[in-house]
C-alpha cells in the first residue's frame, strides 16, 4: 500500500470515528442522559469530518453516519415497541443525507467558506419545517429539546418558536467547526486525499464569524434573561394531573375488567380536589364511550361534587370508517362545554380521528380552558391555534408508551414556552406534568416501567393574548426553508 492510499485509509477511518462520536453526542445530550451542552458542539466533529478528513467524494458520508448514530440512539428506542417502517428511520436518514450532502464540500471550497455557517443554519432549521408536514414525524429529535431545563436560554423560543431556538444551536456548532477547519488549514497547506477544489481557509473568515455568532449569541442570552424577569404576572389556578397506575384503553383493549380502574382513577379526581384542584385532567382514551351520549362513570357528577372542571379524553369506534378519539371539559354544573378532536393521530399506529379539525376554548370563571391530545404535543400548530383563540391553560390528554417516558414532556415545555400557556399533561401511565407559561416544570411524574401519579400544583394562567410566535407561527422554519432552496438551486451562482 503506497503512502497516500495509507494516509487516505487513515482519514477515512478517523473521519467515521468523529462522525459516530457527533452522533454519540448528541444522543447523550438528549434525556435521558441530558448532557445538554453537547448539542452546543455535537456536530462540530461531523462537520470536521465531512470537510476537512474525508476523500471529498465520500466526505458526505460523514453527515450520513453522525445522523445515523444520533437517529438509531434516540429514535431507535422510541419506535422499537411499535415496530412498522418507523423503525427504518434512522437508516434512511442516514441514506437521505449522504444523498443530499455530495458537493457541499466542493461548493465551500469553491466560496472560500463565506456560507458555510448561513448554509448549514437553513439546511438544518428547514429539513425540521419539512418536518412538520410529514404526518409521521413532527418535532421529534429537534436539536433544541436539550436545552428544555434551561428556562434562563429558551425564553425567545415565544418570538422565534423551536425551530428558531435550533437555529441558535447550529450556530454555534457551525461557528464553531469553522473555528476548527480554520485551525486545521493554518497547520497544512494540502489536502491528504490530493482534491483539486481543495484551498486553505482565508483565517478572515472564521474571525468574522466568531465576532458575529458571538454577537447573536450574547444577544439572544440577554433578550432569554429579560423575557424570562418580565413575564407579565397572572392569577394562578391549581390544576392536577390523574396518571393511573395502568393505561385504561391498553386494559380495554386487552379485554380486561377496567371498573376498578375507573373507581381508583375517581378516588385520585376527589383526593385532587381535596387538595384544592380546580381544574382536573384525565388521560387520553380513558373509556371507550361518549360520555355526553352516556355517563357511565358519572363525570358530570363528580365535577359537581368535586367543584373542579374535569378534562377527559376518551374513544369511540366508528366501525370501519375509524374513530372518534376527543376530550371534553365538565364544569362543576355538569355541563359538558364542548369537544376537540385529535389533532394529530398517530397514523404510523394506524390511529385516527375522525372529528378532527376543530379548535374550542371555553371561557369559565377560573380562566380560558382546552385542551389537544398527546401527539398533538410533537407538532406546533395545535397548541398554537389555542392560544390564538385565547386559551390560557390547556389539558392535555395522552397515551404514551415505556420507551418515551422519559421524552414526551419535554416537548410540552416548549409548546407552554412558544405560546405562553399553562399546560397540564394527565398520561395513561408513563408520564404526566404540569408546566407555566415560562416553561418551568412545577410537578412531574415520569415512570419508565408505568405507575399511579396524583399530581397537583399551582399554575400561573397565560395572559390570553399568546406570542410573536402565536401570530407568526412558524416563520423562522419558512425563513429557512427559503434559505434552504436558495442554496440548493442558487448555489452555483455563488462565488468567494
Amino acid at each position: 500500500m503506497t503512502a497516500s492510499k495509507s494516509s487516505t485509509l487513515l482519514n477515512i477511518m478517523l473521519g467515521l470515528l468523529l462522525s459516530v462520536a457527533g452522533g454519540l453526542a448528541f444522543v447523550l445530550a438528549f434525556p435521558p442522559y441530558e448532557i445538554w451542552p453537547l448539542a452546543m458542539f455535537g456536530f462540530v466533529p461531523i462537520l470536521v469530518a465531512q470537510h476537512r478528513l474525508m476523500p471529498e467524494k465520500f466526505s458526505s458520508a460523514a453527515t450520513g453516519v453522525g445522523l445515523g448514530v444520533w437517529l438509531q440512539g434516540y429514535l431507535g428506542p422510541v419506535f422499537a415497541p411499535i415496530g412498522t417502517y418507523m423503525v427504518w428511520l434512522p437508516l434512511i436518514v442516514m441514506a437521505v443525507a449522504f444523498l443530499a450532502d455530495r458537493g457541499q464540500r466542493a461548493f465551500h471550497n469553491r466560496t472560500g467558506y463565506r456560507w458555510f455557517v448561513i448554509s448549514g443554519i437553513a439546511t438544518w432549521a428547514g429539513i425540521e419545517m419539512i418536518r412538520l408536514f410529514i404526518p409521521v414525524a413532527g418535532t421529534w429529535a429537534f436539536i433544541a429539546y436539550p436545552l428544555y431545563r434551561q428556562l434562563w436560554l429558551i425564553q425567545p423560543a415565544s418570538i422565534f418558536g423551536i425551530i428558531g431556538t435550533g437555529m441558535l444551536v447550529m450556530l454555534v456548532n457551525h461557528v464553531l467547526a469553522l473555528q476548527v477547519i480554520g485551525w486545521i488549514d493554518r497547520r497544512r497547506q494540502s489536502q491528504p486525499d490530493g482534491s483539486d477544489s481543495y484551498r486553505p481557509l482565508n483565517g478572515a473568515v472564521p474571525r468574522r464569524w466568531a465576532g458575529i455568532g458571538g454577537a447573536i449569541l450574547a444577544g439572544w442570552i440577554i433578550l432569554s434573561l429579560l423575557l424570562w424577569h418580565n413575564t407579565p404576572e397572572t392569577p394562578s389556578v391549581r390544576a392536577a394531573a390523574i396518571q393511573p397506575a395502568v393505561s385504561p384503553v391498553v386494559s380495554i383493549n386487552r379485554g380486561e375488567y377496567t371498573g376498578d380502574l375507573h373507581n381508583r382513577m375517581i378516588e385520585q379526581t376527589q383526593k385532587a380536589a381535596e387538595a384544592g384542584a380546580q381544574f382536573i385532567v384525565w388521560p387520553e382514551a380513558s373509556f371507550n364511550w361518549d360520555p355526553r351520549k352516556e355517563d357511565r362513570l358519572d363525570l358530570a357528577g363528580l365535577a359537581t361534587l368535586t367543584g373542579a372542571h374535569l378534562a377527559t379524553g376518551y374513544v369511540v369506534s366508528a366501525g370501519e370508517k375509524g374513530f372518534y378519539n376527543e376530550a371534553t371539559v365538565i364544569n362543576p354544573e355538569a355541563e359538558f362545554l364542548g369537544v376537540f378532536g385529535k389533532d394529530h393521530p398517530v397514523l404510523f399506529a394506524g390511529e385516527t380521528s375522525l372529528s378532527r379539525g376543530t379548535y374550542p376554548v371555553y371561557e369559565t370563571p377560573i380562566g380560558t380552558l382546552a385542551t389537544i391530545i398527546c401527539y398533538d404535543l410533537d407538532y406546533t400548530d395545535t397548541t398554537r391555534k389555542m392560544a390564538s383563540r385565547g386559551a390560557q391553560l390547556i389539558g392535555v390528554p395522552s397515551n404514551d408508551w415505556s420507551s418515551i417516558a422519559d421524552k414526551h414532556y419535554t416537548h410540552v415545555v416548549f409548546r407552554a414556552l412558544e405560546n405562553r400557556v399553562a399546560m397540564v399533561k394527565a398520561d395513561g401511565s408513563y408520564n404526566s406534568a404540569i408546566i407555566d407559561p415560562r416553561g418551568r416544570i412545577l410537578e412531574l411524574a415520569v415512570f419508565p416501567e408505568g405507575g399511579e401519579a396524583t399530581l397537583v400544583s399551582d399554575v400561573p394562567l397565560g395572559d390570553g393574548r399568546g406570542t410573536i410566535y402565536t401570530r407568526l407561527g412558524d416563520w423562522t422554519g419558512w425563513l429557512a426553508l427559503g434559505g434552504m432552496v436558495f442554496f440548493a438551486f442558487g448555489g452555483k451562482r455563488l462565488r468567494g
